[in-house]
């Protein structure tokens, strides 16, 4: 398994919360990366990890959804589903540079920049062990859980 290390970022998270990558060691950690609030596959794929996140807590995992909604779209969506987990939000595409999920799509028969839904994966020290991109919604929470349960 190839490691890589990502630069620290820092960005404004819900539950009035400041979430940095480096923060977060210590613990396995799950960054999933999805184009916007309140849309059909955000919404299954944020209520599938929604409901498997009890299992990524017995795997000693957290998991955090980036998009570059608002604060407020964020807390109103994670209200609306019960999230347990927090959003962040990326206005001015910080970490969706890092990453690289900022792409041209078709929306709608027009090019469109968004963000390719993408997951990450990073061990206890923060290191970046496993990426999905350009995935499907549906079931996709599952296959990251059974990924990260292979850590120790």
């Amino acid at each position: 398994m190839s490691e890589k290390k990502v630069a620290d970022f820092s960005l404004p998270a819900t539950g009035n919360r400041t979430f940095t990558l480096f923060g977060a060691r210590g613990k396995h950690l799950v960054i999933y990366f999805y184009p916007k609030d309140n849309t059909p596959g955000c919404t299954t794929e944020a209520q599938q990890f929604r409901d498997l996140y009890p299992e990524f807590n017995r795997a000693q995992c957290e998991v955090v959804g980036i998009s570059r909604d608002s604060i407020k779209s964020h807390e109103n969506f994670k209200a609306r589903f019960t999230l347990p987990f927090e959003l962040l939000s990326d206005s001015d595409e910080t970490a969706c540079n890092l990453f690289g999920v900022i792409k041209q799509k078709n929306m709608y028969g027009k090019q469109v920049r968004g963000i390719e839904r993408s997951t990450f994966v990073f061990d206890r020290d923060g290191a970046l062990c496993r990426e999905w991109r350009g995935l499907k919604a549906e079931g996709h929470a599952q296959e990251v859980l059974d990924f990260v349960t292979t850590l120790n």
